[in-house]
């Protein structure tokens, strides 16, 4: 069985042109929805997945319609195939249950993790030159080690609660643990 999924962006976007492409198909059962494709959170593609049964074939007017990004699209169409549901994009001819159409989804899926990589090359080389000129990387600290020295002593005196001392620095509780690595008991020894 083919189920179709359409999705536009807003509500001033019209379904129509992917209904009418569902209809010439023959794909009557389509989950549709209003909802950008950058938005993890969309029910009726979650409906849509969970209609679909092993034989079946989740069909797209366009890739855009079922991920915005093409790491995602990869995603999800690779969950599918391990599901044994194939997938079909109407405008761009991808029929993952042709040996042509996997071959171009995997092109697509080596393309991804060429950028990926690129991506990660990026990153490191601007840490390395972070470092080289002397700046240092990360998230600034949350406590200077007075603070975590005031923090010890307060919380040495047992009638003093960690969300006092938490709340007197300025800090949340699960972030004065984290530099309490022993918890409580390392305030006291």
């Amino acid at each position: 069985m083919q189920i179709g999924y359409a999705r536009v962006s807003s509500s001033d976007q019209s379904l129509g042109l992917q209904r009418a492409a569902f209809a010439r198909e023959g794909i009557e059962k389509v989950f549709h929805e209003t909802a950008s494709g950058a938005q993890r959170d969309r029910p009726e593609l979650q409906k849509a997945l969970d209609y679909l049964r092993k034989g079946d074939t989740l069909v797209v007017w366009k890739l855009d319609r079922l991920g915005r990004s093409l790491r995602q699209l990869i995603d999800t169409v690779e969950s599918l195939k391990e599901s044994g549901i194939e997938f079909r994009s109407l405008t761009e001819s991808i029929d993952t249950s042709t040996a042509g159409g996997m071959l171009i989804f995997n092109v697509f899926g080596a393309l991804a993790q060429f950028e990926r990589s690129l991506s990660r090359e990026r990153t490191m080389a601007g840490l390395q030159a972070a470092k080289d000129a002397g700046k240092a990387g990360g998230r600034p600290r949350s406590l200077s080690d007075s603070d975590l020295a005031a923090a010890k002593a307060l919380l040495a005196d047992r009638t003093i609660t960690v969300k006092e001392v938490a709340e007197r620095l300025g800090v949340s509780q699960p972030t004065l643990y984290r530099y309490l690595s022993g918890g409580r008991n390392q305030a006291a020894g």
